[in-house]
């Protein structure tokens, strides 16, 4: 496809491809499931270095990052405006085609990051949809920073530092990641 930037993001996984064509998504959407997915594995696996004592299901997390906007590809509208009902609709959709409640999930709680007992995939996941495009949302990260100091037993700034220089990293490629998006059709 002529006009494609193609920036090196990891490909969907074999599941999740088959989840995209069958929904039919459009190919700016598969894109940003690519785009926010390569984040979440960037994030997963600084944790798994930064803080091994922490625990969390990393596949749920890539999953659901891969699957959080699913719900768009019958809610074309909220794929370039605002809108949530692709939320609900994304679970409904995923539980249709036999995703576990346990993963569907994440197309319903990805913009619920605020709710008490949210679990930390369901923050990664939150938190890789922002950054992908450098979006900075300090109540997201506070969580994120409780979680490693509750685990790690660090200091709540040297946390904080740590993660802020991460995400100040991964949100160094959102131009090239927005411009990926941005070179797919919204349409099918």
């Amino acid at each position: 496809m002529s006009g494609v930037v193609d920036p090196p993001l990891l490909p969907l996984p074999d599941r999740v491809v088959e989840l995209v064509s069958e929904s039919e998504c459009s190919p700016r959407l598969a894109a940003h499931l690519r785009a926010v997915h390569d984040v979440a594995h960037q994030l997963v696996e600084w944790i798994e270095r930064h803080c091994p004592v922490l625990s969390f299901d990393r596949e749920a997390v890539l999953f659901g990052a891969a699957t959080h906007d699913i719900g768009k590809a019958v809610l074309v509208s909220e794929l370039s405006g605002p809108g949530a009902e692709h939320e609900e609709v994304g679970r409904t959709l995923l539980l249709g085609r036999g995703v576990s409640p346990e993963l569907a999930r994440f197309a319903a709680t990805h913009a619920s990051w605020r709710e008490s007992g949210v679990g930390l995939e369901d923050l990664l996941v939150s938190l890789a949809d922002k950054i992908w495009k450098n979006k900075r949302v300090p109540d997201l990260e506070d969580l994120i920073v409780a979680r490693l100091v509750e685990a790690g037993g660090g200091a709540a700034w040297e946390e904080f530092s740590a993660l802020d220089e991460v995400l100040s990293r991964i949100g160094d490629g959102a131009d090239e990641r927005l411009a990926f998006q941005g070179s797919f059709p919204i349409h099918t």
